[in-house]
């Protein structure tokens, strides 16, 4: 049995962190659903910029929008929905045979929206709606501004994927604005069944202390976070408050490992995925990583549900001069800072294709 089959038989979903339109055509991607236990995916700006600018594949739709007027975000949207909306169609079957657990596909609104949460949760709305589709998550980041769109977010029944968490209190937000959009459509006799991930990024708080700390350190902060909040996380699903809300129909709002590749030359490849099985979770991949682990993966123990020695490998690296509290902020406004660059790279990768096409037509 592959490695893979056996994470999705522990319970745990592996969705890809990657979608090209190549990926499509090619039938790649049927290829992971139907051989890798993949049951899901997630894009972002970075994956749209190399995507586009490193592919001939969008040419003939961007060539088609540009004749149309399209052009700059309002055409990356076209393109991003067009893919996201195939993907989706390839996990529907998963996505009915679990009753919408599984089968997800997700796309990020525009990151020069983080701080402003009405505009966010417009954005959030349109493309819900233009998508069509029941399995397409909304990715909104999970910052203190983006929180309260959250909440409305799933007020309003949209189906959200929580982005740029960092530590177990950025879920704890997550989870409490999700809570509350749920409780509010109980309140107002709403089905509370609105699906939601909260994704925690895991490999960065190991780049960020690279360097800072004994290299007998080296590469364990991460998992220590990663399972601190997965502590968090089994006593919120306990809670008498959480299961109130089960009995009248909601799900769970289910933890998502992001950020999952390893970036230490020096460490496993499969660092991210060995150490952070559990049920209930999701476990989204580069396309490398989701390969390494069928080729020469592993599956042994799950995580524990009090947290392991996560307290101890914190109070180490506490000793070592890092502030885990001051670097989860630093990290969440680093991620935002960086989605923003992605996203003004994708425009120009975005802009100068729609002109270089444009030029050849008039020719």
């Amino acid at each position: 049995m592959k490695a893979t089959q056996a994470l999705h038989n522990l319970g745990q979903s592996i969705w890809l962190d990657n979608i090209t339109r190549d990926l499509l055509d090619s039938g790649t991607l049927k290829h992971y659903i139907d051989e890798l236990s993949v049951t899901g995916l997630t894009s972002n700006p970075t994956i749209f910029d190399h995507a586009i600018q490193h592919s001939t594949a969008y040419d003939a739709a961007i060539r088609q929008k540009v004749k149309k007027g399209a052009s700059g975000e309002a055409l990356f949207f076209e393109l991003a929905l067009e893919d996201l909306t195939r993907a989706a169609a390839h996990f529907r079957p998963v996505y009915d045979q679990t009753g919408g657990v599984d089968g997800w596909v997700s796309l990020e609104i525009s990151p020069l929206l983080a701080y402003e949460p009405a505009a966010t949760l417009a954005a959030a709305q349109n493309l819900s709606a233009r998508a069509g589709q029941p399995n397409l998550f909304i990715k909104i980041p999970g910052t203190k501004e983006g929180l309260p769109a959250v909440e409305e977010a799933i007020f309003a029944g949209i189906p959200i994927n929580v982005t740029l968490l960092f530590s177990r209190e950025h879920y704890l937000a997550a989870a409490e604005a999700f809570l509350r959009g749920i409780e509010r459509r109980i309140e107002a006799g709403l089905r509370p069944s609105v699906a939601s991930v909260a994704s925690v990024f895991v490999s960065r708080w190991d780049t960020a202390v690279m360097g800072r700390t004994p290299d007998a350190l080296r590469d364990q902060l991460g998992i220590a976070i990663a399972m601190r909040t997965y502590k968090a996380y089994r006593e919120l699903l306990a809670s008498p408050r959480w299961q109130r809300v089960f009995n009248a129909g909601a799900r769970p709002q289910r933890l998502l490992w992001a950020s999952t590749g390893t970036k230490d030359p020096q460490a496993s490849d499969l660092l991210y995925v060995t150490n952070l099985a559990a049920p209930l979770t999701v476990n989204t991949m580069p396309e490398a990583t989701l390969k390494a682990l069928a080729d020469h993966g592993e599956v042994g123990s799950i995580l524990p549900a009090d947290g392991g020695d996560c307290e101890k490998v914190c109070e180490v690296f506490a000793r070592s001069g890092i502030d885990v509290d001051a670097l989860a902020t630093e990290l969440q406004e680093e991620g935002a800072k960086s989605f923003v660059k992605s996203w003004n790279e994708l425009m120009a990768v975005i802009a100068a294709k729609s002109h270089a096409l444009k030029s050849a037509i008039a020719r």
